[in-house]
């Protein structure tokens, strides 16, 4: 892994996102009627697309809305404008991880053929028609009667499954906004945050927007890699990412295999094991470390298994740090859907090995034993220094439901994780660690628990888990028999 070129400077990078950034402060005010400063930002997102194919219909957008003109079909335009510019950051940064790791360049991408079925339009001019209300008035104008405006239109979307992914953002949106009203309020604004969150509903309503990879029947091994699990208070997903060496030969692949599932806000930690752990076999066997044999899965374009355990049995055996040193290096990425090209997305199975190690538990930092209960409530970082290369550890995305911390990460002598983009930096997210006990390698991973642990304060978690979902199946249960 060359980390130097990580720290190089991408060309156009910083321009792309000061475009991008001028039109997302236009959206704080709204797009009704635009001041003389934003319009700058406007003229600065025409400006970034001149010389594309986008170019003319972007340069009318922002010419019309900065006159208080624009129009729904402005709009879109102007939505897919900052879309392509992201996605043109996210392609070079690719490009330059590519570069580091020096694996095989992702394959291009396929999407499923069109069925050809009529979909709701009415849903989605409405949906539309809501998100350009928002724009029009602007995040610091929403009120709880704009904001509601959702409802219907989710409700309406909910019961087809090919508006679903519409419908979920919409709700998920429309919430989040809701608890912010009203906007006029507001002492800070998530600019970025709703920005990506509008203008991936809006390109969404668009037909044929909304169509998923191209999906095929795969058979062969899978190596995992690690987990990477993400909560919220009411939901939590594991995300395991893998190597896929298919039968027959041929070239290994990077996959991802997904399960979520809702939660109660009093399930945390190693409890989040409990409501994960029966929907899939996958974070069994990465627990145990072995690998998986799998046979006519389904495997979309974007390199995800829709996982069903009973085309999957438990393999042989299989060391992730094995894996990441013999199969990592040949294994292939799968292309990026159009819409999903962004830089938020980026993350990169990688090993890192030969490094020193800066802050947490390093020179004047605290360890636990030190008067520090945990290692995740430090103050601080941890830093790898690759080759003279300075690159941050998120430790903030080290879950608390594995053995996996801070401490153990500043103590280590091989680094496995996800090489992520964020704040104009690249850094690390730990999947697994390996480190020298008593002269011999151990191996610490983010889902050791996966499958169940002796672990003490795993254990503990664990039951107090079970009690917690146990008397809320059974409320439940009371609640449903009235």
């Amino acid at each position: 892994m060359r980390a130097d070129l990580l720290l190089d400077a991408v060309e156009g990078l910083d321009e792309a996102l000061a475009a991008v950034d001028g039109f997302d402060a236009v959206l704080v005010g709204g797009l009704l009627r635009p001041r003389p400063a934003q319009a700058g930002g406007l003229s600065g997102l025409a400006d970034a697309l001149a010389g594309t194919p986008l170019a003319s219909r972007v340069a009318e957008a922002a010419e019309k809305t900065s006159a208080g003109g624009g129009d729904e079909g402005h709009f879109v335009a102007l939505a897919a404008a900052r879309t392509a510019l992201l996605g043109s950051v996210h392609d070079a940064l690719v490009a330059r991880v590519d570069e580091v790791t020096g694996r095989p360049v992702a394959d291009p991408w396929a999407a499923a053929p069109d069925s050809g079925e009529e979909r709701a339009g009415n849903l989605l001019v409405a949906a539309r028609g809501w998100l350009c209300d928002l724009a029009r008035t602007g995040w610091q104008g929403i009120d709880h009667e704009l904001v509601g405006g959702a409802a219907p239109v989710v409700s309406a979307m909910l019961p087809d499954p090919a508006l679903r992914r519409l419908a979920t953002l919409l709700d998920g949106f429309a919430a989040e906004l809701a608890a912010c009203c009203p906007g006029a309020s507001l002492d800070r604004v998530p600019v970025r945050r709703w920005a990506d969150l509008w203008a991936r509903a809006l390109l969404l309503t668009l037909p044929g927007a909304a169509s998923g990879p191209a999906v095929r029947e795969v058979g062969g091994r899978l190596l995992p890699l690690g987990v990477d699990v993400q909560e919220h208070a009411t939901a939590v997903q594991a995300q395991v990412h893998a190597v896929f060496e298919p039968a027959g030969g041929g070239v290994p692949r990077l996959v991802r295999a997904s399960v979520s599932a809702p939660k109660p806000d009093t399930v945390v930690g190693a409890g989040l094991w409990q409501v994960l752990r029966p929907h899939m076999s996958l974070l069994a066997a990465v627990g145990e470390g072995r690998a998986v044999d799998i046979d006519a899965m389904p495997l979309t374009a974007e390199g995800d298994l829709l996982w069903d355990d009973a085309r999957a049995r438990a393999g042989e055996p299989a060391d992730v740090f094995t894996t990441a040193r013999v199969a990592l290096p040949a294994a292939a990425a799968f292309a990026v859907s159009p819409l999903d090209r962004h830089p938020v997305r980026i993350a990169v199975p990688v090993l890192v090995e030969g490094y020193g190690v800066e802050g947490y538990g390093v020179e004047g930092y605290g360890v636990e034993g030190d008067g520090v209960e945990d290692a995740r409530d430090v103050a601080g970082g941890v830093v790898l220094d690759v080759a003279g290369c300075r690159l941050r550890v998120d430790t903030d995305r080290v879950p608390a439901a594995g053995p996996l911390t801070p401490q153990a990460v500043a103590s280590s002598g091989a680094f496995l994780g996800l090489l992520r983009w964020d704040a104009g930096e690249f850094l690390l997210q730990p999947l697994a660690v390996e480190r020298t006990v008593r002269k011999k390698p151990v191996a610490l991973h983010a889902g050791a628990w996966a499958g169940g642990t002796s672990d003490k304060a795993g254990a503990r978690a664990e039951k107090a888990a079970t009690d917690a979902v146990v008397v809320l199946r059974e409320r439940a249960g009371k609640l449903l028999r009235k």
